[in-house]
């Protein structure tokens, strides 16, 4: 004698967790697609992403409503709720770890090695095509206290090189370090003997970008080089800046110590 086994219909709010989580995937996707490809600006791009992070609020949401609803009828989908949810998570797990950031680190913008006189980034025709007509903002005199408490270590770099061989150090880290060089000034030996090194640094996913300024001045017996590290967008860099000059001052120790 034949049974008749009757399926459970599943969760609708499952199903739907499961599409909204999707959604915010493929969101997310092309709004670093569309920034890593300089498509559309950095904040056209979070523009994108914040509906992606809204897409994945609705997923957890949905999960929830689902988990309540399968505990209550015993319908299905509870493999699909636990996707959603785990999918929604995924999406919203970097801001999660940058709000963690936000709370531990200043919201500073701007971070650099010289408070007294912070490096200039150059004005010529040069860099101000490669920049996109951006200008830098001044140093703000008053985010000294909150750099010294939070990066004590940020530091210039002192070499036992002449301004020309520091110079050309200096080239090559920015190089290596992955960093688009704008534009240079070598050191002037009839004047300061000064050195000038603009680049551009770019965040991971949505590249976002960060100025760099590089100062390179001779000193009587070693050089001193200076860095400073602007980011464009937003008040607070989670820290980014202070990784790029702790980078630096990592690989300008390593070169010292190849030579």
């Amino acid at each position: 004698m034949r049974r008749l086994i009757v399926q459970q219909p599943t969760s609708q709010a499952a199903i739907w967790s499961v599409r909204f989580s999707v959604f915010a995937l493929a969101a997310t996707a092309v709004a670093i697609g569309l920034a890593r490809l300089d498509l559309v600006s950095p904040a056209s791009a979070l523009t994108i992403f914040g509906a992606a992070l809204c897409l994945s609020l609705m997923a957890i949401l949905l999960a929830g409503a689902a988990a309540a609803v399968i505990w209550r009828t015993g319908r299905a989908g509870a493999g699909k709720a636990t996707l959603g949810a785990f999918l929604a998570l995924a999406v919203m797990g970097y801001p999660a770890y940058l709000t963690f950031l936000a709370v531990v680190r200043p919201p500073l913008a701007d971070v650099t090695t010289d408070f007294a006189e912070p490096p200039s980034f150059q004005i010529s025709f040069a860099a101000r095509k490669a920049r996109g007509e951006y200008s830098p903002p001044r140093y703000k005199p008053e985010d000294e206290a909150a750099q010294r408490a939070a990066y004590p270590d940020i530091a210039p770099v002192f070499v036992d090189l002449e301004a020309p061989q520091a110079y050309q150090m200096a080239l090559r880290i920015a190089k290596d370090a992955g960093w688009r060089v704008l534009d240079s000034t070598p050191p002037n030996l009839r004047g300061s003997g000064v050195a000038h090194i603009d680049a551009i640094d770019r965040s991971l996913f949505f590249g976002i970008p960060a100025d760099i300024a590089i100062r390179v001045t001779p000193l009587a017996n070693q050089t001193r080089i200076d860095l400073r590290s602007v980011v464009r967008v937003g008040k607070h860099d989670f820290g980014a800046n202070a990784r790029r000059i702790r980078k630096f001052t990592a690989m300008a120790k390593d070169f010292r110590e190849e030579k």
